[in-house]
């Protein structure tokens, strides 16, 4: 089959979002440097919207726009954060992702102006995010401290960081790497400090199902690896039907020698209850691999604890 001429890529049109697919056209010019590519810049509701974000629908607010264009054939090739990317519901149909981008630092960075670690801010700290994720890890873990809502752009979340409308912030270390901002970090948090987001640092990209000529063009670029673990996750947060609310954290690793693992966990709110599991793949591939770690999960209380959250 002969690889297209042009390849239009859509995507959300902040700063950080361009960066990323700034990446994949690098990329793709490596593998096929006879194909152009050409930006379809769009403005989701995610990005307009400052509120909650269950108010918006979750998380398909980052989506919703993007998937429109790609569906109507204003472009060929759409890309994501894997994080930004419901998996309580399946892809739009007539789309599939045609590949992983190799994983990027999976890690939160502590951005303090005084260049304090985590440990050393004197409690009351503001810290700005509106992630439930991390205040439920923060509650749990720092209760002394004091998160504020804070959504936005990274660039924006700095500005105000800087008005004073927070005291500190936790943002992902992969964003700051793709804006060149890593020198505002004051702190990397371990994954055991702060568990991310299912599919944290994962770039996806999204085709028509029916667009072979573009699906075969992109899928050199993806990585296996990243692939394994971006499905156990995925499979992962299916299985538990999470929604926008529900503080949910883990992680797929792909060991050198091939060993597949995946730790997540289940949080309240407030951070004290935290359920846990850590499994291995073994023989298993990598969506069994997902729904068990989710059935351990769900044994534990996690579909009551899920269902318990207003969203």
């Amino acid at each position: 089959m002969s690889a297209p001429e042009l390849i239009r890529i859509v995507s959300r049109s902040s700063p950080m979002a361009l960066a990323q697919v700034e990446r994949v056209r690098a990329e793709l010019a490596a593998l096929h440097p006879g194909i152009r590519t050409e930006v379809v810049p769009v403005t989701t509701s995610g990005d307009k919207w400052m509120g909650d974000l269950a108010k918006l629908g979750g998380k398909g607010a980052f989506t919703k726009e993007v998937d429109a264009a790609l569906l109507a054939g204003e472009a060929d090739l759409a890309v994501h954060c894997v994080k930004d990317v419901p998996a309580d519901r399946p892809l739009p149909a007539g789309t599939t992702f045609a590949a992983f981008l190799k994983r990027d630092d999976i890690r939160d960075a502590l951005i303090h102006p005084g260049g304090l670690t985590l440990d050393e801010l004197p409690a009351g700290t503001r810290i700005g995010t509106s992630s439930v994720r991390r205040i439920a890890q923060l509650a749990s873990s720092h209760p002394e401290l004091e998160c504020v809502p804070m959504r936005g752009n990274a660039g924006r979340r700095m500005e105000k960081l800087a008005a004073g409308d927070a005291d500190a912030l936790l943002l992902a270390v992969s964003g700051l790497e793709r804006i060149d901002r890593m020198d505002v970090a004051s702190e990397i948090l371990s994954v055991e400090t702060m568990c991310p987001p299912i599919g944290a640092g994962i770039l996806a990209l999204q085709c028509r199902e029916d667009d072979t000529a573009t699906i075969e063009a992109v899928s050199g670029v993806g990585d296996p690896d990243t692939w394994r673990e971006a499905t156990a996750e995925r499979m992962f947060l299916h299985v538990l039907q999470g929604h926008c609310n529900s503080p949910i954290a883990g992680y797929a690793r792909c060991e050198r020698g091939g060993e597949l693992s995946l730790r997540a966990r289940v949080f309240t709110p407030d951070g004290k209850t935290v359920l846990n599991a850590h499994e291995w793949a073994g023989p298993l591939d990598p969506a069994t691999l997902g729904t068990s770690v989710a059935v351990t999960l769900l044994r534990q209380g996690a579909r009551e604890l899920i269902d318990s959250i207003a969203h």
